[in-house]
């Protein structure tokens, strides 16, 4: 891949997973990484192995549900490490239950983080993006988006709705700063052994994600993360819309 030396990447929801993954390998590749979470013992871990590879990191604890405290955490970023001219939103929850059970609690807790978190991460970086585009030529927003947003599956209907938005807010958004150099995508990932099925409490949900597992190789972060990186370093006239990443053997 392209080297990414003199880009500044943010990456949200980087204490594990796909984050983590996605910011040790845009390290790797001359990056120098902001990583933001709520976890301040894991950032820590992480930007300590990234600098004793040799890359550069910043550990920026931060609740992204807060609007104003990611608006100062991201001018704290700009601060150390210049402007951002890759953002990967990629912090997210799944909670999936039938709508008949009423968990208004896990709605307002997926609405919250899979699309107002997302809407205050880009309107705390988005200025940025604009201003290392202005000087680099390009700049690039990377969305965590979902194979659900494309997709039906039983009980999943509020965070799936939430990743349909996801995608089709960064079509929009591809057309609205793409004039001013900035790149949108949403990569849309199949299952993919992280934390995100952890926080699964409903029986009928853990029960087919149990079986997925045993019947197929599922995607790994790495694999995710390999794919974040090549849309970032293509060349600037080309813009990777949408990009979907299956298991080899998954057919939903």
């Amino acid at each position: 891949m392209t080297s990414l030396n003199g880009r500044t990447a943010v990456i949200t929801g980087a204490s594990s997973g796909i984050g983590a993954a996605t910011a040790e390998l845009l390290a790797a590749n001359g990056a120098a990484v902001a990583l933001l979470a709520r976890r301040k013992d894991r950032l820590d871990a992480l930007a300590a192995k990234i600098t004793a590879a040799g890359g550069t990191a910043l550990a920026v604890p931060v609740d992204i549900t807060d609007a104003a405290d990611l608006e100062a955490k991201a001018a704290l970023i700009e601060n150390e490490l210049g402007p951002a001219g890759i953002v990967f939103a990629n912090a997210g929850i799944m909670l999936p239950a039938p709508i008949e059970e009423l968990a208004v609690d896990q709605w307002r807790h997926q609405i919250d983080l899979n699309v107002t978190a997302k809407l205050s991460t880009i309107g705390a970086f988005v200025p940025q993006l604009v201003r290392a585009a202005a000087r680099d030529g390009v700049a690039d927003l990377v969305n965590t988006s979902s194979i659900a947003a494309q997709n039906i599956f039983v009980n999943f209907a509020v965070y799936s709705a939430t990743k349909a938005f996801v995608t089709h807010l960064s079509r929009h958004m591809r057309a609205e700063l793409g004039q001013k150099g900035v790149r949108v995508s949403a990569v849309e990932p199949g299952i993919t052994t992280t934390e995100l099925q952890g926080h699964v409490t409903d029986p009928g949900a853990v029960a087919w994600l149990a079986g997925v597992r045993e019947s197929m190789e599922l995607l790994t972060p790495e694999d995710i993360a390999r794919t974040v990186a090549f849309v970032v370093s293509q060349p600037r006239h080309v813009n990777l819309q949408q990009v979907t990443v299956m298991p080899t053997q998954e057919v939903m």
